[in-house]
């Protein structure tokens, strides 16, 4: 099947749903085959017989046993053949799935399957509210009440004539025999249902049968659609493209990469807390632990994203630079994170201290970025936001990307870290060591104190690092 590729003056092309649909015709006609087809039998419903009834486990089963499937997937592809209006409830006509149980339902006549050319019309969908309005006598359900009013309105100019087919259609209809009269009802319903569903449902054929697109079909195409179709593929011709070979291989790097520190593919160590009420994973794994563990250490020679999003592997990051004295990159990245994560109020205050600190001429961190970015990042800090910094705070990081991070992982603070770093054992606890656990059970510390925590220990930090004010100190030591 050749699926082609989109056009810009259409949303999506549909020949390749329709060789689905034919597929899944060929399924149903095959499924009622007398012999070798899903068995049917007369039922009752309420005083009338229905011939050819089916019961959804026995369809479930047929079609499990058919393709070779579970009986999951059976059950799945039934209900797409319930949603796209094969197969139609007799009870619960609502309700557009197949349940695994005694269900009723009948194969659907073709002359409503959605590959006929016949369009779902609102004057056909109006005729059928005036017969059901007649036969019920005005008790109609309430979303079809609500169309029933909006097309009297909107198609009021022909109602008389509706209204005319409706009755022919329901003398008709009186004529057949009820169990007849019953089925032509169910199929007509289950087709309405499904084109013109309950406000607020979703229909599996929203789009459409009309809007299927027939390539053999000939079409005028407009000037305007023609430049259209130029300008998308001149751009699709100029977008960069990557192999499939290319894109697969760093796909299954990454896959390879992260797959011992995937909490779905490989075990906590030592323990999942949450399996054994034992909390020694989240203790070795805080944010500023003093020793962390060889994953976690591990994690951090990934990629410079990886080492700044962890909070421990940053500050050893920190004491790496500060013995290159190169530390004013990553201060400054972490001031424009500061920015881009802070209040709104205090943006213009924060922006003024880090083009003094980082970006004025002679400031006592001057950070080394090229003249274009320097000129769009000075020329934006006149109306302060939180991405002013974007540019430069990505160049920046780059720079680190590039040269720092792979000169860190190849240093002695590095490898000294991962010599002293946690391998912890795998815990084996009993199942009257897990009950334990499960009653020894304490509240855990709750998440502001945390955070109020680590912002004591920034100020802190910031304040042994802050230069020394000597008359300051010399005056509060003359009033002690």
């Amino acid at each position: 099947m050749t699926i082609r590729t989109a056009r810009p003056d259409r949303v999506q092309h549909f020949p390749p749903r329709m060789h689905c649909l034919k597929k899944l015709e060929a399924i149903v006609v095959e499924m009622q085959d007398l012999k070798n087809g899903v068995k049917g039998s007369e039922q009752k419903l309420n005083v009338t017989t229905i011939p050819h009834v089916i019961a959804g486990k026995d369809i479930i089963a047929w079609i499990a046993n058919k393709m070779k499937t579970p009986t999951e997937e059976a059950h799945v592809f039934c209900t797409m053949l319930v949603a796209y209006g094969y197969i139609y409830p007799l009870q619960n006509h609502k309700k557009l799935v197949m349940c695994n149980d005694t269900s009723l339902y009948r194969f659907q006549t073709p002359y409503f399957w959605p590959t006929q050319k016949w369009v779902a019309d609102d004057s056909d969908y109006a005729i059928y509210l005036a017969k059901r309005n007649i036969r019920k006598k005005g008790m109609l359900e309430p979303y079809e009440q609500a169309h029933y009013n909006h097309l009297h309105k909107w198609l009021n100019h022909k109602w008389d004539f509706i209204v005319m087919q409706a009755t022919e259609q329901y003398k008709a209809g009186k004529e057949r025999k009820k169990p007849d009269r019953v089925v032509f009802d169910c199929q007509e319903r289950a087709y309405w249902i499904l084109n013109r569903p309950p406000r607020r449902t979703h229909s599996a054929i929203d789009c459409g049968p009309e809007h299927l697109f027939d390539p053999n079909a000939d079409e005028k195409i407009s000037f305007d659609q023609y430049r259209r179709m130029n300008i998308f593929y001149q751009q699709a011709i100029m977008r960069s493209k990557v192999k499939s070979s290319v894109s697969l291989g760093a796909l299954v790097k990454y896959i390879t990469t992260y797959k011992t520190h995937d909490p779905f593919l490989a075990p906590c160590l030592p323990s999942n807390p949450w399996q054994t009420d034992n909390d020694s994973y989240w203790n070795l794994n805080t944010r500023r632990v003093e020793i962390p563990t060889k994953m976690r250490v591990e994690r951090w020679s990934f990629s410079l994203f990886e080492l700044l999003t962890d909070l421990r592997g940053r500050d050893d990051f920190k004491v790496f630079l500060k013995k290159e004295f190169s530390g004013e990159n990553l201060a400054f990245w972490e001031a424009a994170e500061v920015l881009k994560w802070g209040t709104a109020s205090s943006m213009p205050s924060k922006a003024e201290t880090i083009f003094k600190t980082f970006l004025a001429p002679g400031a006592p961190r001057w950070i080394n970025i090229d003249g274009r970015t320097m000129g769009l990042t000075v020329k934006g800090l006149d109306h302060p936001h939180r991405y002013v910094l974007e540019a430069a705070q990505t160049h920046v990081f780059l720079l680190m990307k590039k040269d720092t991070f792979f000169r860190y992982l190849k240093s002695p603070v590095y490898k000294d870290m991962q010599k002293k770093a946690l391998n912890p054992e795998a815990h084996n606890f009993s199942p009257a060591q897990l009950e334990q656990n499960a009653q020894n059970r304490s509240l855990g510390i709750h998440p502001i104190i945390l955070w109020q925590q680590e912002e004591e220990e920034n100020a802190k930090a910031a304040a042994a690092s802050a230069p020394i004010d000597v008359k300051a100190m010399m005056s509060k030591i003359d009033r002690k």
